[in-house]
């Protein structure tokens, strides 16, 4: 049994930020109810493969449920800023995804990380839910975040230091 469960139903918006300079950034995924905000820690990692599955289950949707109007991938740069105070509850571990079709409503399911010896029942669960465009604007906009951190090495693939870039595909000459 989790250590406890939290459901953010629906949520009046959601969205993903990093605070920090490129290289040293955390990213949080953060949604709101009325009052109430909800702040975990995840990696860029987890934000970058949340915005691809995000973009792959909606499509999938749609061809499951042609009848469905399109999500809108509209957003303003200005409200996707997530909210101060920054109090994550918890670091994620795992990320899902569902829906209630009934509902029309997309859950993104987040586990928190646990350490080797704990009991994996008892990790903390939140739910976020939100309505297709709130997930697809989430999704554009965590590229977005994800893209904002350090440029790419052309050559390597990569992230560059502002001090220079052991690039090992031009055997480790810093450019």
């Amino acid at each position: 049994m989790p250590r406890f469960e939290i459901d953010v139903d629906p949520s009046d918006h959601i969205t993903a930020d990093a605070i920090g300079v490129p290289g040293q950034r955390t990213f949080y995924l953060q949604a709101w109810q009325e009052t109430r905000t909800v702040t975990v820690l995840l990696e860029k990692i987890q934000l970058q493969s949340l915005a691809v599955a995000i973009e792959q289950f909606l499509a999938t949707l749609s061809r499951q449920n042609p009848d469905l109007p399109e999500a809108s991938a509209d957003y303003v740069d200005e409200h996707m800023k997530i909210n101060p105070p920054v109090e994550p509850i918890f670091r994620v571990g795992e990320v899902g995804l569902g829906y209630d079709k009934e509902r029309d409503l997309v859950v993104l399911i987040t586990r928190e990380i646990l350490i080797e010896n704990d009991d994996p029942q008892e990790a903390a669960v939140i739910r976020f839910w939100c309505s297709r465009s709130q997930a697809r604007a989430l999704a554009r906009w965590g590229v977005e975040v994800v893209n904002r951190g350090r440029p790419i090495c052309t050559q390597c693939g990569e992230p560059m230091e502002a001090e220079g870039h052991f690039c090992p595909k031009k055997n480790g000459h810093k450019h």
